[in-house]
């Protein structure tokens, strides 16, 4: 598939390392209270403790309309090996992988698009303490809230935009969303 982001090709895209990718306009993308308690559960033990994640990201309904400032968006992921199911490491392995190939997309459509929202997987790790709530972001133009976060059913949006959300056996399959 050719890329439809002005400025960018679709080899552009492959160099930051997503795997796949697929468009929707964001009128398509589902929000959900229920995606949003599982954060509030603190599943991931990030909940009220990060700029990217619930309850600094406002409600769902907040970031419903953020989202909705934008008319286009493309769902990207990025598949990454692990051992076996239970592989832990390389889950987390993926997860900086794609953290970083999230910074690599960042730095590549910065010049190419007047305004842009970047929606990443799980919290922000980019500090070694992250300053909420009693402080303001350090990094807030790196800043790549979740998109489970924000309500967003991953599996619905990446099926809308025509991927599969498994990336086969023994892999971990992560997902952003870059609107504009």
């Amino acid at each position: 598939m050719g890329c439809i982001i002005p400025g960018l090709r679709d080899r552009d895209l492959k160099k930051t390392g997503i795997s796949r990718y697929g468009f929707i306009s964001t009128a398509e993308i589902l929000f959900s209270d229920a995606v949003r308690k599982i954060c509030e559960n603190d599943t991931c033990r990030l909940y009220g403790r990060t700029w990217a994640c619930p309850p600094a990201v406002g409600t769902v309904e907040q970031c419903r309309q953020r989202c909705l400032r934008y008319e286009k968006a493309m769902v990207f992921d990025a598949v990454y090996p692990l051992t076996d199911p239970f592989d832990y490491e390389g889950m987390t392995e993926g997860h900086g992988a794609f953290k970083k190939l999230c910074d690599r997309l960042y730095i590549l459509v910065k010049n190419q698009l007047s305004s842009f929202l970047l929606l990443s997987n799980e919290g922000c790790n980019r500090c070694e303490a992250c300053t909420y709530p009693e402080g303001a972001c350090r990094m807030p133009e790196m800043l790549f809230p979740s998109l489970e976060g924000f309500g967003i059913d991953v599996a619905s949006l990446a099926a809308k935009a025509g991927l599969t959300y498994n990336g086969g056996e023994n892999t971990v399959t992560y997902f952003g969303m870059l609107l504009y």
